[in-house]
């Protein structure tokens, strides 16, 4: 059984601890009709990354304003559509066994967005939160991580990120902090992370009530 060890865990939602494809896809594509890009070609792009940066690599040409709004219309129908919203499974047993230990979540979504998904998949908010209007870059840039491990109190040496995102797997490698890759996402980008799991269900998380070590167990 492979094992890391953290004095913090990080967490990305979506694709990580909900998932919530159902809804990006139907929103991404429609915007992909809309502007005569392939949906194919701009799913690939977006996940793990705020809207706004992932229109700007699909459309180079456009300005940031026209970027921006489209972007917040897009963060309406996301927050709006709950269909198909549903915990990763694991998620829910994973984020009680962090209870009352240092954690975070780190997250492309900004507050209304995340509140909305979280709560439609019945899972409940850490206290330390790294939302879109924390940070002035998004994932790949590590900014979100090292301000989340910075508000825990601990280096990013200390700290493991759990991300299913290209995106996000190079942001918390930028940021120096070991990644464990959820999902199938996370074995599609350059980056390899530490460990990868199926899912939240092959973690298992115990805390040392001595030194407080966190030690992350992984079942294949």
């Amino acid at each position: 059984m492979t094992e890391l060890t953290a004095r913090a865990v990080l967490l990305d939602m979506d694709g990580t601890l909900v998932n919530s494809d159902a809804v990006v896809e139907r929103c991404w594509r429609r915007w992909a009709v809309g502007v005569g890009l392939d949906p194919e070609v701009v799913l690939g792009v977006v996940h793990g990354r705020q809207g706004h940066e992932s229109m700007a690599l699909l459309l180079p040409e456009r300005s940031m304003e026209e970027n921006l709004a489209d972007n917040a219309e897009m963060l309406v129908q996301e927050t709006n559509d709950t269909e198909g919203v549903v915990p990763v499974p694991g998620a829910a047993a994973l984020l009680a066994a962090l209870n009352g230990l240092p954690h975070a979540l780190v997250t492309s979504a900004n507050v209304p967005l995340m509140r909305t998904r979280m709560s439609a998949s019945g899972l409940p908010l850490p206290d330390v939160l790294v939302t879109a209007e924390s940070v002035s870059a998004s994932k790949p840039h590590p900014e979100g991580f090292l301000k989340g491990a910075a508000e825990l109190g601990f280096s990013p040496q200390e700290c493991v990120v759990f991300e299913d995102a290209p995106a996000g797997i190079a942001a918390a490698h930028a940021a120096g902090m070991r990644v464990v890759g959820v999902g199938p996402r996370a074995a599609t980008g350059p980056l390899t992370p530490a460990v990868t799991v199926r899912d939240l269900e092959q973690v298992l998380l115990t805390a040392d009530a001595d030194t407080g070590l966190l030690r992350l167990a992984f079942r294949h």
